[in-house]
């Protein structure tokens, strides 16, 4: 019974190994976005019913649903920046950037997804076209297209777009242009929607 007990426990363990990937080497840096804007600590607020915002995270086309930073050259031909990765997806990330910045600029309620039942109120969706960097005009560029239904069957679009010019496509010049980049759109968008 010994036997077959160790037998199982190492056929268990041998299977188990085969899930884990030893091999692959994390990139020298992770990146995030930082909300240039934040809401200070004990901030407390409340809302009348219809005026809480609820951010959703913008939907990405497959070339952004990577942890990668997609470089785009000669219009069409994509590859991704060497040596970095996003700590999320940038949908997610943004998404966060955005409920921070719009809270700390227009002093609104801001809700997430999740919790949607609360207050419907204001609600932001929209999708984030291009967040990367455009190695033939040396810029990173991010697009979003907005849509912000404000209640009784009323819907508004915009489309907002930030260009930061960079020095070289690498980490230390893409990442904090990016950072600057959502910000700008961040900012924008908490402008459109009001305080």
């Amino acid at each position: 019974m010994k036997t077959i007990t160790r037998i199982l426990t190492l056929g268990m363990a041998l299977a188990l190994s085969g899930c884990l990937s030893f091999g692959a080497k994390p990139p020298p840096y992770f990146l995030t976005l930082e909300p240039a804007a934040t809401v200070p600590a004990e901030t407390s607020r409340t809302a009348p019913a219809g005026e809480a915002v609820t951010v959703v995270a913008p939907t990405i086309p497959q070339e952004l649903n990577t942890n990668r930073v997609p470089v785009r050259s000669n219009g069409t031909a994509i590859a991704y920046l060497k040596d970095a990765q996003w700590v999320d997806t940038p949908n997610a990330l943004f998404g966060r950037l955005l409920s921070e910045t719009i809270a700390a600029r227009t002093g609104r309620v801001v809700l997430d997804s999740r919790q949607f039942t609360f207050d419907p109120g204001i609600r932001l969706t929209g999708q984030l076209q291009s967040f990367g960097v455009e190695a033939d005009a040396m810029e990173v560029v991010a697009t979003y297209d907005a849509a912000l239904a404000r209640g009784e069957g009323r819907v508004e679009t915009r489309r907002f777009e930030a260009r930061v010019p960079i020095a070289a496509v690498d980490v230390a010049s893409v990442a904090p242009a990016l950072n600057q980049a959502a910000n700008q759109i961040a900012a924008d968008v908490a402008a459109w929607i009001g305080g």
